[in-house]
Parts: C-alpha cells; structure tokens; sequence
C-alpha cells in the first residue's frame, strides 16, 4: 500500500537543477549477479500477466457493461497479436533447434508449454465472463441479445432467413475436402466453418470418416451481428450460416458444422540486407504472410470431434494449440455494440480542448515563446496536428522533416506533408515501412508523397525508426529559427485519444540542431560505409540520446549515478514510466543502484523482467503498473533527487530491441514548470489505489486497496481534473473518487 497521503505526489514536486557531472565507478552487484536466471521474470508470461490486468478490468463489476465488454475484447485482440507474433516466434524456434535462453533460462519449449497452459486458464476465465456476466448484463442493461439460431423467433427466424438469402448466400463458396480438392488456405483470423458432409455410398471409395468441405464466412463485406426482429437482438453471421449451409450442398438434411478460426505466424521475414528494393520486399511479405504457419486454432465449444480433430491435424497443430472457447469467436467484434447503444453509455469521457495558451495565436508562435509539454488524451492532440498543418501552408516555412511510425488511415499529417511538397518546400518523410501490422496503412502514401516532390526515406540499416520526432525551419528576422516536436507516442489522432502520451514542443536551438542531426543520420544513412572504412561516426548529441547510437549507455550512466550517489550517503533515486522493462544490462544497473541503496520507483505498464523485493538484490526496487479506460504509453524518465533530478521523455522502452535495432530519441526537459508536470504524472500512478497493482517478487501483480480510512484515487481521473478548468469548488479537481 503507498505510505504517503494520495495526493501528496501530485501538488509536490522537488527542487530541479542539471544534470550531475560524471560519475565514479559503479558498484559491482553482490553474491548473485545479473547471469543468475531466478533474478528475471520471463518475458512472455510477464506479458501474460499485463493481459490478466486486463480481464480484471473486465470482471469489474463497479465498471459499466459496455466497458467491461470493451476489456474482454482487448483481451482477445491481445492474444491475437501474441500469438501471430510471439507464440509464432517462439515455434520457430523450436523447429530451428534453438538453445540459447534468455535472462530467465527458460528454453523456447519449456516458454510454449507455460504460455499455452497460462492461456488456456486465462481463455476459459474469459469466456466464463462472458456467459455469466457480460450477456446477462447486456440484455439486462441495455436490452442487448445475442441469439443463437435455435433461440430465434418464428419472426426471427424468418427476418434471419432473408438476410442469408439477399446479402450472404451470394457472397458464400462451398470448398470440398477430399482428393481431388485440396485444403484450402484460409487467410489469418478469418472465421469459417468446418461442414461434415454424408458419408459416401459403399461404391465410392472415400476415407472412412466421409468428406469434409469448408465454407469461408465472409466477415469483410457483412456484418458480423446480424440484427433480427427489430430492438437489439442480433445473431452472429457464422451462427446464421451454419443454420442454412445445407442449402449450399443441396442437401434435404441439416449439416453439422463447427465454426472456427486459424491465427497464423504474422512475421514479415524480410531481411533488409538481402535485397535492394526494400519496399518492394515488404509489399511482398504483406501479401505473402495472410497465409504464414498456423500457431493457434479456435473452435466454438458445440463442435463436433469428428470436425475439429482432423482441422487440427491438417493444420499442423497439438492439443495445446486447440481453444474450444464457449461463446462468440472474435469477441473484440462484440465492442461495436457499444455503439449501438452509445445513448445509453453513460461512463466517463474526457473532454478535451487546446490549451488556452493556443487561443488566438498559432501553435508555432506559441512554441517561439517557450517549451510546451502536452499530456495526451487529456491535453488535446489537435496542436500536434496544427504544428504541421501551420507550417505546411506558412510561406515564411522552408522546410519539414518529420518521421512517421504508425499513421493510421487518412492521416492529416500526410495530408498537411503533401500540400507542403506541392509548395514546393522542402519535404523530408522518413516513413517506416515494417511498423509491425501498419505496413499496409504506411506503404500506401509513398508513391504519393514521391509524387507530390517530397523525399521519402523508409530504411535506416536494419533498425526500425520508431522515434516521433518532427524538424520545421521557419525563415524569421534573423535567419532560420528551428522548431521541434518530440513525442513518446505515434503521429495518430485515433489512437492519441485512447492512449497516454507526451508531448515536447520546442525551439530550443540545442535540441534542434541535435534533431536535425537524426534526420541527416536517417537520409544519409552512411553509418555502414563508414563502418567499412573504419571510421568511427561522430555522433553530436549532448542534449538528446538516440539509438542505436548510445542511448543504452546513457540510460545506465544516468542509473549508475545513482547508485555512486547512494553508495556516498546522498539522496538517490530513479524514477521511470514505460511500457517494457526486459534489457538484462539496465535490469542489472537497476539491481545495481538498489544494492548501493538508491530508491528505484518504475511505473511499468507491460512487460517487466525485473523481480523486485529479492533480498540482497531489490529490496528497494518496486514496480506499479495502471491498467485503465487509457493504456498507458509514455515514457519518462527521472533520475536524481532534489537540485540533481534530471528529467527526460523517450519513445523507447528499455528493450534490447528499442536500444539495438530501432531509432529511437530520448529529450531532456528543462522547464521548471514542465518538469513538475512530468513528475505529476509518473506520481500519479503510484498512488493509484483503484486501477493500480504491485509487482511482487513470484511476478505476480497484487492489486492496490486504499489505506484503512483514506479515500481512493483513480490516477487517469486526478490527472483529468488537472487539465480541466477549475471546478465550482475552486478547486483544480484534485480529489479522491
């Protein structure tokens, strides 16, 4: 439980000053050191834990249905990205014959064994959910059925019967299996049904167990709930199907069928070094990796064994690959409800709006006078967008670099960046390519950008550029004045409402120049002819770290100063927000600060390896993590206590990925007034005593309760009525639910 008052963290901030010059030696770890495998948690059931947090929020009674309904689907969508991503990797290995371990020691097999039972209780609590609580309560609440076609109406059934007939019969193609017909491939997350047609006559010599054929259900061009009847009772378009698909066989008598679902390895398998057209590489994988190795099978729980054993088989999978889930498919389609019923929605929403500081005045000329720290979603993500949306159409503008990791659809950044080039500016877009399930979204407006005349680069070396760094040069009185927007999260209006973020707005020229300098390394990209030469880059950030280029080291420098600071009797500490903490070096400089006697506070949304409260090792290390209606996405950085604190916001986690194979950018932040904002916000999380946890040391998360008396805070609510304009009390809104 925290032991200061709830909000003690959020109206105090301590004295800030520069960072501390170099550092003595760092201690060395005692007895155990950071190779001994029970220091680490591993990385795939930490993550599994992360999504537990999840559930819990969908068995939370206190929360609306339709909220709880929106938990359980991201648990589903979860799982599916994990599967395609990890679980697949993971197999890969397997079959590779793969012995390294990571931190933990685990081998790939004994991970897939862990992550598959772990799955499976977490799939059967979820469905569990489902049938008990979220479907009662949908109908109970807001008048919501989802019927199974045994449960229709005559009415019903009639209205369902002609909506097969007009606008999905048409759409439906009949695939036999059989010698003559192969399996056919069916494409990632799609739904179908599996039809055990008649056995054969005694005459046709066909495998005893009768012929199989599979019917798509084509979820892209209908819609997935079916409405019958009138109100809001739906049918699900898999169920509807399966209650007529006799018709496609021009069989007399009802089929059995069993609807079910294949994920399949989602990897790209592109290597950027062993082609020259990138881009054409990736475009390739895209449309080849629909059809990847099966990792995962899904049956509705009614299937009949005699469908689901041979799907298996043919799929390549084992028992442990096969959920027999009982209820919807796909439950993450079932979040649309919420739309339906919007009217009925009454759980809370941020309001957000432009700093008043915009009003009247652009965002450019607002950046002139002074840094700028916005806190997305409640900060609005609008004068991010306006930034470039000014300088594409201000004449005095010269030029915008700007690099781009996840642009969603319709992106007015790329709207804003096309206009810009068709005035003839200088438009630099570094548009990555291999965002992992954006590729699409991000190959699409290359050729247009080229088109309009602006230089897009989508390939630095091996690394994804995952940095959310923009440059715009403004011709003013006394020459080019650089203006600069860094961010911990994506140039995506869409998800900037759902996720928490920073955002640094500046014309600060030290940082400038320093973020000019990452744009000449990403269109230069001369660092592997250098290499060959035997030439050494000379990096020139001071100001900011960039990886794959040094941020590590600065990371642990900056956490070795506080233990050497600890280990003289000082005040020390470290204070971090992210989303992953895996990378065993920073684990073992972390151990290494708790040992000396530093103070290590991480607020870690996702993944954390680190095991905190060994004794010896962590005692003073602890780890909280929010699970809540925003997911939790900035990252910031702390280190040093009182006039020493130096604060810092990042796109990396601390990840052997984000420091060694992506371009990432870390920024100082140096206003008073910003700097008090930043430790708000990562205060805030552990004082959350109603959507917070603590990590223990076996790697499980303990939910917070509130001190015996004390009133509970809500951390994403507090630093709500932060931004929100004084309520009639007076008061900023800084006060318990």
């Amino acid at each position: 439980m925290p032991t200061q008052s709830p909000t003690q963290g959020l109206l105090e901030a301590p004295a800030i000053g520069l960072p501390p010059a170099a550092a003595s030696e760092p201690p060395a770890l005692a007895p155990r050191t950071e190779l001994d495998p029970s220091l680490y948690i591993n990385r795939e059931l930490s993550w599994l834990e992360f999504n537990q947090r999840v559930l819990d929020e969908a068995a939370d009674g206190s929360l609306s249905v339709l909220e709880r309904l929106k938990f359980l689907g991201i648990v589903s969508s979860n799982l599916d990205e994990f599967y395609m991503v990890r679980v697949a990797g993971l197999k890969v290995q397997i079959e590779e014959g793969v012995t390294t371990t990571p931190a933990d020691g685990m081998l790939p097999a004994e991970q897939l064994a862990a992550v598959s039972a772990r799955v499976h209780r977490m799939v059967a609590d979820q469905y569990r959910l489902w049938r008990e609580e979220i479907r009662p309560g949908l109908e109970r609440e807001h008048g919501i059925r989802i019927l199974r076609a045994s449960e229709l109406s005559g009415e019903q059934a009639a209205e369902a019967r002609r909506h097969f007939r007009e606008k999905v019969f048409p759409l439906l193609t009949p695939l036999a299996h059989d010698r003559s017909h192969p399996f056919p491939q069916l494409r990632n997350k799609s739904i179908s049904l599996a039809v055990q047609l008649p056995r054969p006559g005694p005459r046709r010599r066909r495998r005893p167990g009768g012929t199989m054929a599979v019917v798509g259900v084509p979820t892209a061009a209908v819609q997935r709930l079916v409405p019958v009847g009138g109100g809001r009772a739906f049918i699900l378009v898999e169920d509807l199907v399966g209650e007529h698909v006799s018709e496609l066989f021009f069989s007399s008598t009802k089929l059995r069928t069993a609807a079910f679902r294949v994920t399949r390895n989602w990897d790209l398998d592109v290597d950027p070094e062993e082609g020259d057209d990138l881009l054409a590489m990736v475009s390739e994988g895209v449309r080849r990796r629909d059809l990847g190795a099966a990792v995962r099978l899904e049956f509705a729980s009614d299937s009949p064994s005699e469908i689901t054993a041979p799907l298996a088989s043919q799929h390549g999978l084992e028992e442990a690959d096969v959920y027999d889930v009982d209820g919807p498919l796909q439950l993450q389609d079932l979040v649309a409800l919420g739309d339906l019923t919007r009217a009925d929605h009454r759980e809370a929403r941020s309001v957000v709006a432009a700093p008043p500081l915009f009003e009247g005045e652009s965002v450019i000329e607002a950046v002139g006078k002074g840094d700028i720290l916005l806190h997305h979603p409640y900060d609005s993500f609008d004068p991010v967008v306006r930034f470039i949306e000014e300088a594409a159409d201000d004449p005095d503008v010269k030029a915008i670099k700007q690099v781009l990791y996840r642009t969603g659809k319709n992106s007015p950044f790329v709207k804003a960046l096309l206009r810009a080039a068709e005035k003839r500016k200088e438009v630099a877009v570094f548009l990555e390519i291999r965002a992992r399930l954006d590729e699409e979204n991000n190959i699409g407006p290359i050729e247009e950008l080229k088109r309009a005349g602006a230089m897009v680069v989508y390939g630095y070396d091996a690394c994804k550029t995952h940095c959310k760094l923009s440059l715009v040069v403004r011709s003013e009185g006394r020459g080019p004045r650089r203006y600069v927007h860094v961010g911990t999260g994506n140039y995506n209006p869409q998800t900037a409402r759902i996720y928490t973020d920073v955002s640094l707005l500046t014309a600060r020229q030290d940082i400038a120049e320093e973020a000019e300098a990452v744009f000449h390394m990403l269109t230069g990209n001369t660092t592997d002819e250098l290499a060959a030469q035997g030439i050494v880059p000379q990096w020139p950030w001071k100001r900011l770290a960039v990886a794959p280029h040094g941020l590590k080291d600065r990371i642990i420098k900056f956490v070795d100063e506080e233990a050497a600071e600890a280990l003289s009797g000082r005040p020390a500490r470290v204070l971090a927000k992210m989303n992953s903490l895996v990378d065993r070096e920073v684990i073992g400089a972390l151990y290494r600060a708790s040992q000396a006697g530093a103070k290590v506070d991480l607020l870690v949304r996702g993944i954390c390896c680190l095991r905190p409260g060994v004794p010896g090792i962590s005692e003073r290390i602890r780890v909280h993590q929010v699970v809540d209606r925003y997911l939790e996405h900035s990252r910031i950085f702390i280190f040093g206590e009182g006039k020493r604190a130096h604060f810092h916001v990042s796109s990396a986690d601390w990840m052997p990925r984000n420091f060694l194979s992506r371009v990432e950018v870390m920024a100082p932040i140096d206003d008073p007034e910003l700097r008090q904002r930043l430790l708000q916000i990562v205060e805030a999380g552990f004082e959350d005593t109603a959507k917070g946890s603590v990590l223990r040391a076996d790697g499980k998360y303990e939910r917070l309760r509130p001190e015996l008396g004390a009133p509970t805070l809500r951390s994403q609510d507090a630093l709500e009525r932060v931004r929100r304009p004084a309520q009639p009390d007076g008061q900023a809104g800084l006060r318990p639910l």
